[in-house]
């Protein structure tokens, strides 16, 4: 039987999905859009359905909000701007390296996060936990290997790109965390919902901006496509709103450790969708992350 305490596993599985089903809308809209574009649609379409949300709850709980305090501020920003550096810098890799090696990198994030939530929050990690993210990570790292891809791990630039973008998503999930907990005097729900709201704001602000000075033409296209960057931003909004209630629940590093199941759900299409079959070490790799992950939600 699920407590509240243990809700966090399905909440990140649900966003894990949701988050899929956004990155497939939004490739769809990347090639009339270009990358930025498509990426703005997920905070500007995003925004309004994140009011409704906290709307619903506001309305269901009874909470009230007043300002956040002084510290919730710096962790709203840090959550918010280092998401955007982090798309920049995983874009900016996939440009000088493969678009699996760069996932390879991308998907130390969890350690990473590990790491940032310990020092920053004092997320308090058991040996045993931390061991169930090392091998979900290697997990995913092997199932990201393809033959003679060992090669690419071994220059110098895409390398430390990655893993800085790893770095910086890393620190956009304890960023978010740390707002959270930071949100007095309300449910775990209400402060997710408002730190939702707050950090799709300034996201939408930021790269609002951003292309109304570079790309202006981008942002009348992105208004112009409308009907299915609706669909694209709901998505988008329903998938953050349950990525975080699981950070108010819990460490950020055990989400972001659940959330490599996303892994095993593109394997799954592959295979059942598009017949691909499944090298050996894919099947090892899955295997380690099935095993990582059980040990996170078991223990």
């Amino acid at each position: 039987m699920l407590t509240i305490a243990s809700l966090w596993i399905p909440f990140t599985v649900i966003a894990a999905l949701g988050q899929v089903a956004r990155n497939a809308m939004q490739r769809s809209l990347t090639k009339p859009l270009g990358t930025w574009g498509a990426t703005n649609i997920r905070f500007l379409f995003g925004f309004p359905f994140s009011l409704l949300f906290l709307a619903a709850v506001l309305v269901v709980s009874g909470d009230r909000i007043g300002m956040p305090p002084t510290v919730f501020w710096p962790w709203l920003l840090l959550g918010a701007l280092s998401q955007i550096v982090a798309t920049g810098l995983m874009l900016l890799a996939m440009n000088d390296r493969s678009f699996v090696v760069t996932t390879a990198y991308l998907k130390t994030e969890a350690i990473q996060t590990a790491i940032f939530g310990f020092v920053f929050l004092g997320d308090h990690l058991t040996w045993l936990k931390v061991l169930a993210i090392v091998i979900a990570t290697i997990g995913v790292v092997v199932t990201a290997l393809r033959p003679g891809g060992e090669k690419s791990f071994a220059e110098l630039k895409p390398t430390i790109t990655g893993l800085v973008a790893a770095a910086a998503f890393a620190l956009s999930a304890v960023g978010f965390r740390g707002a959270i907990i930071n949100v007095p005097g309300v449910s775990f729900v209400t402060a997710a919902s408002f730190t939702l709201v707050l950090g799709l704001f300034v996201q939408t602000l930021v790269l609002t901006i951003y292309l109304l000075w570079r790309a202006p033409d981008v942002l009348r296209g992105i208004l112009g496509m409308w009907r299915p960057s609706m669909l694209a931003g709901f998505t988008g909004a329903f998938a953050s709103q349950f990525w975080f209630l699981a950070f108010a629940l819990t460490a950020a590093a055990n989400v972001r450790t659940l959330a490599l199941i996303e892994v095993l759900f593109a394997q799954a299409v592959a295979y059942y969708s598009f017949k691909q079959p499944i090298a050996p070490r894919e099947i090892v790799g899955i295997v380690l992350i099935v095993v990582g992950v059980a040990l996170l939600v078991g223990f």
